[in-house]
């Protein structure tokens, strides 16, 4: 039976091209259409998708300095761009660091270092992507389990430090209780400019999205529904998502 983790790798995938190949000789061939670049959530700091792939020169990093283990570099199997860095939300998102460490070690320019600080940071947007699943709203209580889900992260991390063991501790005391999670966890300074959490008419709460939202993809990690109810959509502004809505 596949895992929770699996289910929601599965779900969230911002490709709309897979990887298509014929091995011929021990080689294998690829087609022309698998170069184009994914919709990808990178680290804090990026700039425009076309220049950070012309700037980063794959060096890792800002993997290494990252203290929440939240930086992958891209596999073949992931398309374009190969070697660079990207975050997945649905198993580590991005904590926003106070000194923005990633930026800081990018030799390159693809991490602009102007960015200098978490309410510097714009990789993208969160939006309540199925309010139907969303337990706070259905006034459903955070399942038991939760906490030990979120721990098999860290159970994969051989240098875990003292940042990811406090962020766990978090977790523990939402099981049984009614969800807050993705507001609570908001790791900006002022997650109120955020995210909160609004009563509605069936007496339960929903995620409220404002432009303070950076797109670090916190809310949908810790979202405890199989497929998270609460996504980010990457490389997009509050003004471009929610202005569409209005």
């Amino acid at each position: 039976m596949a895992t929770v983790q699996t289910d929601r790798r599965e779900f969230v995938k911002y490709s709309t091209l897979g990887i298509l190949g014929l091995a011929l000789g021990g080689g294998v061939i690829f087609s022309p259409y698998t170069l184009k670049a994914e919709n990808r959530l990178r680290p804090p700091g990026a700039v425009d998708e076309k220049k950070f792939l012309a700037l980063c020169i794959k060096c890792g990093q800002c993997l290494q300095v990252c203290p929440y283990h939240s930086i992958k570099l891209t596999d073949m199997a992931k398309g374009h761009g190969v070697g660079t860095p990207y975050i997945d939300a649905n198993e580590r998102a991005c904590y926003a660091c106070s000194a923005v460490p990633c930026v800081l070690a990018c030799p390159s320019g693809a991490l602009d270092h102007h960015c200098e600080k978490p309410e510097d940071i714009h990789m993208g947007i969160a939006v309540l992507e199925f309010p139907d699943t969303c337990i706070a709203i259905k006034k459903t209580p955070v399942p038991a389990g939760y906490t030990d889900r979120m721990s098999k992260f860290n159970d994969s991390v051989t240098n875990l430090n003292k940042l990811e063991v406090d962020l766990l501790e978090k977790f523990s005391k939402y099981e049984g209780e009614q969800c807050t999670l993705c507001a609570d966890m908001c790791p900006i300074p002022n997650p109120m400019s955020a995210i909160a959490m609004v009563a509605d008419s069936n007496g339960g709460k929903h995620p409220e999205i404002y432009d303070g939202c950076i797109g670090c993809g916190a809310c949908q990690e810790v979202c405890p529904t199989k497929v998270p109810s609460i996504v980010v959509k990457p490389r997009v502004t509050y003004e471009q998502y929610y202005a569409s809505k209005n």
